[in-house]
């Protein structure tokens, strides 16, 4: 069997193009993910109208975290919902690539990255000859915000440890943990949608968000009732999409990072502080040359390709 050696650098073997529904807008939407060379890093453009500049999906872009994490370039037009891309680039080690966008936002697809996941793989990787770099964290760093915790802690893994607690509903209190590979993301991450509170939904219609929000792309939950019919997806979905955005926002550091990143009540606002929060002191991380270790877990798309 051929395994992608995980020390180098990947792309797309060819370029993916995905339609859909934009969440906010309720507007159709088309993304054509293009491959990039080594160290270009991933990117976002607008092309509606005008092409814009090619934006790099780091920390430094982020313009909005209310509703989603949204980019901002150069020319002032913005990027939104790109936080399931994000991880399922993150979840799959692809380092670079260009996400052209004829719109202001991402698609929602089924409201996970299952979709984004499964044409990634269709494309397959394609390994560069540029070594990838990691980033390592080198002290505890921790942020705080209305009741929310997050910190980064050295560790010799990247590793997730996300816990939620939404009292007095259906969802409770859940948790998660893991150290995420191309295998635990796909089989437990991917599949897990947004989700949210029907009385929340519906004052977001009234201000002219959520046009685009529906059963189709989000588990709704009223009262005591899911009111999606099929139900959802694993008992705690709702903790495994929460760490679903935590892995997308985190991929914002631009490379990935070794540690152990644990947070309690977060969300995007509360991710995107905790890189900011590392990136403060130089101390807190270095840049390391990612080790060599075999990946077993690929597809035969990506094995294919690996050769």
């Amino acid at each position: 069997m051929v395994h992608l050696d995980t020390s180098r650098q990947t792309t797309l073997a060819r370029e993916v193009e995905l339609t859909g529904t934009g969440v906010h807008s309720g507007a159709p939407v088309t993304i054509t993910i293009v491959p990039a060379d080594a160290d270009t890093g991933i990117r976002f453009r607008r092309i509606d109208g005008t092409a814009g500049p090619a934006v790099p999906a780091v920390w430094q872009s982020v313009a909005a975290t209310e509703l989603c994490t949204m980019l901002a370039g150069s020319d002032g037009r913005t990027i939104g919902t790109i936080e399931h891309l994000m991880a399922a680039f993150r979840g799959l080690g692809i380092d670079n690539a260009l996400v052209e966008i004829d719109g202001p936002e991402l698609p929602i697809m089924d409201g996970s990255a299952a979709d984004f996941v499964e044409e990634l793989e269709i494309a397959g990787l394609y390994p560069l000859a540029t070594r990838r770099r990691m980033l390592r964290v080198l002290k505890p760093v921790r942020v705080e915000s209305k009741g929310a915790v997050a910190e980064l802690l050295p560790h010799d893994m990247p590793r997730f440890e996300i816990e939620i607690d939404f009292a007095g509903t259906l969802i409770g209190k859940q948790a998660m943990a893991f150290n995420l590979t191309p295998g635990v993301f796909r089989k437990e991450l991917a599949r897990a949608r947004t989700f949210g509170f029907l009385h929340e939904v519906e004052a977001l219609w009234a201000m002219g968000y959520a046009r685009g929000s529906s059963l189709d792309n989000a588990v709704a939950i009223d009262g005591d009732r899911i009111l999606n019919p099929e139900g959802t997806r694993w008992a705690d979905e709702f903790v495994r999409h929460k760490a679903l955005d935590a892995v997308g926002d985190l991929a914002l550091a631009g490379h990935a990072i070794l540690g152990l990143y644990r947070s309690s009540k977060g969300g995007h606002r509360l991710n995107y502080e905790m890189v900011k929060a590392l990136f403060a002191d130089s101390a807190n991380y270095e840049i390391v040359p990612a080790p060599a270790v075999a990946a077993p877990e690929l597809p035969a798309q990506v094995r294919e390709l690996a050769v």
